[in-house]
C-alpha cells in the first residue's frame, strides 16, 4: 500500500511557499488570504498569526526568493560562471520562484525596489568572485555592471511571454532547462552579447560547449492567442 510522503516543512514555511505559488499562478492582484490558506492547507487565521499582515507575508516571500538566489549563486561561484539568474532558480529546484518574480517585478513599489536592490547587491558580490577567479574582466563600475546584468535577467523574466513567442523558451516553466537543448536558444545569443565581458579563453570554452546545442534554426514568432 503506497503512502503520500509527509511534508516536514513548518506551517510558516508552507504558508510562505503557498503565497509564492499563489502569486505565480494568479498575479499579485489575484492573491487572497483564503487562496493561500487553501494551498497551504491551513486556516486563514494561522496566516495572520504567523505573519501579522499580507504585507509582512509578501516581505517574507521576497526575502526568501533573494536568499535562494544568493545561496545558490555563492555555492556555484567556486565551481562555474553563471550570469543567468533563471538558471540559478532552475538549479536550486525552486519550483514557482521564477513565476513569482515575473508577477511581482512589474510593480512600482518600495517592496519591489528593496527586492531588486538586494539582488543587485548579491550580484555585485558574486561577480567580484568571478573576477578573482579570472573568468571575467575587472570593472571600473562594479555596482553598475551588476545592476545592468541583473536588470537584463529580470527584464527577460517580466517579458517571458515575448521571450517564449520570439525565442521559443518559457523562462517561467519550473521544468524548463533541465535539458540543455531546451535552454540553448536563449543562452546561445546571450553568450554572444556577453562576449565583451568574459575573458577570452572562457569565451571559447563556452562557445564550444553550447555550439552543438544551438544549431537549430531560429523559431518562427508564435501568434498570440
Amino acid at each position: 500500500m503506497s503512502s503520500t510522503p509527509s511534508d516536514d516543512r513548518t506551517a510558516k514555511a508552507r504558508i510562505r511557499d503557498a503565497a509564492i505559488s499563489c502569486v505565480a499562478r494568479y498575479g499579485t492582484a489575484g492573491v487572497t488570504v483564503r487562496k493561500i490558506a487553501s494551498i497551504a492547507d491551513v486556516s486563514p487565521g494561522l496566516i495572520i498569526h504567523h505573519f501579522g499582515s499580507m504585507e509582512e507575508l509578501r516581505s517574507a516571500c521576497d526575502e526568501y526568493v533573494a536568499s535562494v538566489i544568493r545561496e545558490a549563486k555563492l555555492s556555484f561561484a567556486d565551481e562555474e560562471l553563471d550570469f543567468d539568474l533563471l538558471a540559478t532558480l532552475r538549479n536550486a529546484n525552486s519550483g514557482t520562484l521564477a513565476g513569482y518574480l515575473a508577477a511581482v517585478l512589474a510593480e512600482d513599489s518600495p517592496a519591489v525596489s528593496k527586492l531588486i536592490d538586494d539582488l543587485v547587491a548579491d550580484a555585485e558580490g558574486y561577480l567580484a568572485r568571478y573576477e578573482q577567479a579570472g573568468w571575467i574582466t575587472p570593472s571600473a563600475t562594479p555596482r553598475a555592471r551588476a545592476a545592468i546584468l541583473m536588470i537584463w535577467n529580470l527584464g527577460a523574466l517580466v517579458l517571458h511571454k515575448h521571450v517564449q513567442r520570439l525565442v521559443g523558451v518559457d523562462l517561467t516553466d519550473p521544468e524548463y532547462g533541465s535539458d540543455p537543448e531546451q535552454i540553448a536558444p536563449y543562452w546561445a545569443p546571450a553568450f554572444e552579447i556577453l562576449g565583451g565581458v568574459l575573458v577570452g579563453d572562457f569565451v571559447q570554452e563556452m562557445q564550444t560547449m553550447i555550439g552543438g546545442l544551438a544549431q537549430r534554426p531560429d523559431p518562427e514568432p508564435q501568434e498570440e492567442s
